[in-house]
């Protein structure tokens, strides 16, 4: 009971904490150390068994290790997309073409294309972040929007469909012999749903702040455009490509090392095609590696709150209720993968803590295994989006600079409501027909 209070208290402590800004080097380990006292887990490693320091750490320099390089190469992307003037060439074009009212539209379009395409979910916003701080500047529009529309691109509709290369739709695989293409047509009818809602929601959200008055907020360190020859339009979209089709045509092949090879082939395409556009490479660099460090660090600090809470009785308490549900499987299996990511702050996390429990069970009781597959994959891209998410985290305080206060609900809005929504449709379809 005190370690289900203590879990409980913890997670509701960092939501709180991380809504509130508190710094995430203080505010992770600080929830996870309660956590850990209240499961009665030793603090420091003197022993064999579990502590608290070992599973923090291990959580901790376990997502360093798997995401250094990623981070690091894609903030770069991002900078020298920034420095060179490639974002502000294609956002200009863009706004040119298809006008100011259609500037959130065509980011949420770039990051669908590139999540889609294999490309992380951290480095889509790494990449896609100047060319949108561009279009809502240029467009007039409020700067805390900027996360939501990211993340609506990124992580609702194409991250859990059907064929999607992100890891979220292939853990089921693994688990369930099925393929990417799961119940490909109930997915299609939910990602549909999705894109569209979301997408009327996002712009009623933005539309409804400007009439209060709110407008693009310029900053102290917002890149300072420079009246200076700027790049084509097209040598900013070639970088953006470049990552696109080495990622999508080498993740079969290295996996997870794919977006580093794609990220590097698109920094060194930026250089090749825009090096004499370069304001000042050497800040660009130092600006770049440093966000990295930073971001990369807040997440790592919230993941090692997840490695702690997954070693508490508490924990595995609740796994084991959520498993073990009754009533119609594919409704318990949505239930335990949503709960089980919204504790973690992990929608991969949900799903490998999940799916080894109740898939065999669920397999034997001769539940259909595509419709299982996609049912997971949608549940588990909701309630992993609460404030302590390491996605959320990054890309509200690291990438765009805003603070939870302002910028989460919305973002939450699109990543937790509309997903949950989505998992809905997707139960009725399959139950019904």
């Amino acid at each position: 009971m005190l370690s289900m209070i203590g879990l409980l208290g913890g997670l509701i402590l960092l939501i709180i904490l991380t809504l509130r800004g508190v710094n995430l080097f203080i505010a992770a380990p600080t929830c996870a150390l309660l956590v850990a006292l209240s499961s009665d887990m030793a603090v420091f490693p003197v022993t064999a068994d579990s502590n608290f320091i070992t599973a923090y750490m291990e959580g901790f320099a376990g997502f360093l290790s798997a995401w250094f390089f990623m981070f690091l190469l894609g903030s770069l992307f991002g900078k020298f997309m920034e420095d060179t003037g490639a974002a502000d060439s294609v956002a200009s074009y863009i706004v040119g073409k298809l006008g100011m009212k259609h500037a959130v539209l065509a980011v949420v379009i770039a990051c669908a294309v590139l999540t889609y395409g294999g490309v992380s979910v951290f480095i889509v916003a790494f990449s896609v972040y100047p060319m949108a701080l561009s279009l809502f500047k240029d467009a007039d529009l409020p700067r805390r929007f900027i996360p939501a529309t990211l993340a609506f691109g990124s992580v609702t509709f194409t991250m859990t469909s059907a064929g999607s290369p992100e890891i979220q739709n292939w853990i089921p695989v693994k688990h369930l012999g099925t393929s990417p293409y799961a119940a490909w047509e109930v997915s299609l009818v939910v990602a549909i749903f999705m894109a569209i809602v979301g997408y009327v929601w996002l712009s009623k959200m933005i539309k409804k702040a400007v009439a209060k008055g709110e407008r693009f907020e310029a900053r102290d360190d917002d890149p300072v455009i420079l009246k200076r020859a700027r790049p084509h339009p097209i040598t900013g979209v070639i970088p953006l490509i470049v990552v696109l089709l080495l990622s999508f045509m080498l993740h079969d092949i290295l996996q997870q090392t794919a977006l580093i090879v794609a990220l590097l082939g698109g920094v060194l395409s930026i250089v090749a095609i825009n090096f004499k556009y370069f304001h000042n490479m050497e800040n660009a660099i130092n600006v770049g590696t440093t966000g990295a460090l930073v971001a990369i660090g807040n997440t790592a600090a919230v993941v090692g709150f997840g490695a702690v809470a997954k070693v508490s009785p508490a924990f595995i308490a609740a796994v084991d209720l959520m498993t073990q549900m009754p009533g119609n499987e594919l409704v318990g299996a949505a239930v335990a993968v949503s709960v089980i990511a919204g504790l973690t702050g992990s929608a991969s996390g949900g799903q490998a803590i999940a799916l080894p429990l109740v898939a065999p069970g669920y397999l034997d009781m001769g539940v259909n295994p595509e419709q299982l597959h996609r049912v997971v994959s949608i549940s588990s891209g909701a309630l992993d989006s609460l404030p302590h998410n390491g996605y959320v985290v990054t890309t509200i305080r690291a990438i765009c600079k805003e603070t939870h206060q302002r910028a989460y609900w919305p973002l939450a809005a699109l990543t937790v409501v509309i997903p949950l929504i989505g998992v809905a449709l997707a139960l009725s379809l399959f139950i019904t027909f």
